[in-house]
């Protein structure tokens, strides 16, 4: 355990070195910042694939299951989405704020209880548990990229009706690749959500419980909805632009209650702590 916790300290020294970098470069643009702070991010993902497969091994099960672990895990997730939007797609803000938001997760941990055991008999504990809670926190990841890109969406949009032509704007992504990428991630969202609460339910149905009034699934269900209405406004109507992004950002704000306020409600959820 003490190589593990020296691990993890490592791990969060060097993503707060990643993304103090690449705030140098947000602010006053350098390659070679930039360069570093991608590398640095890299070995941020290696240390947290290291220490997340030790878990493993160390507590037999795949580690998803308190509160330090699920926010371990988004925070890995968001690392790895942004490090491959970055490969492929080289949106130097998109990965700056998604690491942002990743960092302040992973900082959150420290929080938390790591030797922390769940609430869970090991009868309950079963496949169909591990891929509900992984897809649902995937889907948290995708829609939490996705809004960061309709919010920098509405700040080049108001940029632009302004006419700042200022150094950042021009870092910028068009608005047309903003508004596509975001649609594309609620694309990928969308179903992994949906999916994983009808896993869920699954899953309580075997273990023999009932959730359809648990303000957690009612919750989920309508962060579906919501999403669902973005996908079809964005497809039959062929919406686009400002109002597509402030609908995405609600939406988004919608799914932070279901975590934050949802679970705390949920009697059901009372494990996931």
């Amino acid at each position: 355990m003490t190589i593990q916790s020296w691990m993890y300290d490592l791990t969060i020294y060097i993503y707060a070195l990643s993304v103090l970098m690449y705030f140098s470069d947000f602010i006053q643009s350098n390659r070679k910042v930039n360069q570093t702070a991608f590398w640095l991010l890299a070995i941020v993902w290696v240390l947290q694939s290291i220490f997340f497969v030790s878990q493993i091994f160390t507590k037999e099960y795949f580690p998803i299951l308190t509160l330090f672990e699920t926010l371990f895990f988004y925070s890995w997730i968001m690392v790895s989405l942004s490090l491959t939007i970055n490969y492929f797609f080289k949106m130097d803000f998109l990965v700056f704020f998604t690491n942002i938001i990743g960092f302040v997760v992973m900082a959150v941990t420290l929080f938390a209880n790591p030797a922390a055991t769940p609430a869970l008999s090991e009868q309950l504990i079963s496949e169909l548990l591990f891929i509900h809670i992984s897809l649902a926190f995937f889907s948290y990841a995708a829609f939490s990229i996705s809004f960061i890109l309709s919010v920098m969406y509405l700040v080049q949009n108001k940029m632009l009706k302004q006419k700042k032509w200022t150094p950042l704007f021009r870092r910028l992504p068009s608005l047309g690749q903003l508004d596509l990428y975001a649609y594309r991630l609620t694309m990928v969202g969308v179903p992994a959500l949906l999916l994983a609460v009808i896993l869920g339910v699954i899953w309580a149905h075997v273990v023999g419980q009932s959730v359809w009034f648990d303000p957690k699934v009612m919750m989920s269900l309508l962060v579906v909805g919501i999403y669902s209405l973005y996908l079809y406004r964005r497809i039959t109507f062929d919406w686009q632009g400002k109002k597509l992004a402030q609908l995405n950002v609600a939406a988004f704000a919608l799914t932070l209650l279901n975590y934050l306020i949802s679970g705390s409600l949920s009697s059901f959820h009372q494990w996931l702590r």
